[in-house]
């Protein structure tokens, strides 16, 4: 059986620089990209010293990719998890309650290293 993914900005970024092992889970698996990290990507394309570049490197992945963005239920779903985390002592950043929101809403798996995502309840996890 096959997952379909969502991809967070290390994931994305794994993709983007050829990471063997990354490509070996998506190479059966459908993968989306959240907005959110998109800005994540060009937000460092812009801080990098070579932005040109590296702005081209996200549009092409960008346009590679199903890109989901947020709506009136994933700011439900959004303010819920972030109340939930901050209830519980275990904030985490952000962007990624953004990207968590979007996984539940959507039911796909998160594709991620960052820890942190576990404390974010229901939410399937997955490493490479």
């Amino acid at each position: 059986m096959s997952d379909v993914y969502l991809l967070d900005a290390n994931a994305a970024i794994a993709l983007m620089n050829g990471d063997a092992s990354i490509a070996v889970v998506l190479s059966q698996n459908a993968a989306y990209v959240p907005s959110i990290v998109l800005g994540e990507l060009y937000y460092g394309a812009e801080k990098s010293g070579r932005v040109e570049q590296n702005l081209q490197r996200v549009d092409e992945f960008a346009a590679n990719r199903s890109v989901l963005v947020c709506d009136g239920e994933t700011a439900r779903i959004y303010g819920r998890l972030y109340y939930q985390l901050r209830a519980k002592g275990k904030p985490i950043p952000e962007n990624d309650v953004w990207i968590a929101a979007i996984a539940l809403q959507h039911h796909l798996t998160l594709l991620t290293r960052d820890v942190h995502f576990n404390e974010v309840d229901n939410l399937p996890v997955q490493g490479w």
